[in-house]
């Protein structure tokens, strides 16, 4: 099978292939805000409190995302750069840090989506 990232790939093979990272991210993310909201229920706290918790982390989740993927944006080639100049031997690249930080966000907003659906659970 080709890459599907690859110069020659069809645009859907390219969408399909962000969507499966993102997507897989968020589901994690939405199960992760749905459970936590509901542990700290069961723990003792109110509803509205744990929902706040739980929305305001992933909601940081999110935001480290969407920041840390527009810096890989503007630096990343510089980094990469810098690097083989000064021969590290990290194999860090770009590609690998927009990818990370896109899971990252996607966590973030699924865990978002999850607190809703937990607190509307808990009335």
């Amino acid at each position: 099978m080709s890459d599907p990232i690859a110069s020659h790939a069809t645009l859907a093979d390219r969408l399909l292939v962000r969507a499966r990272l993102v997507g897989g991210a968020a589901l994690v993310g939405l199960l992760a805000g749905t459970l936590g909201v509901l542990a700290l229920a069961l723990l003792g706290s109110d509803a509205r409190f744990a929902s706040e918790q739980v929305f305001a982390v992933c909601a940081l989740a999110l935001g480290f995302g969407v920041l840390g993927w527009s810096g890989s944006v503007l630096a990343g080639r510089t980094v990469e750069g810098l690097q083989s100049s000064l021969d590290t031997n990290t194999e860090w690249t770009e590609a690998d840090s927009r990818r990370a930080m896109a899971r990252i966000g996607g966590f973030g907003a699924g865990g978002m989506a999850g607190t809703v659906v937990s607190t509307v659970l808990l009335g």
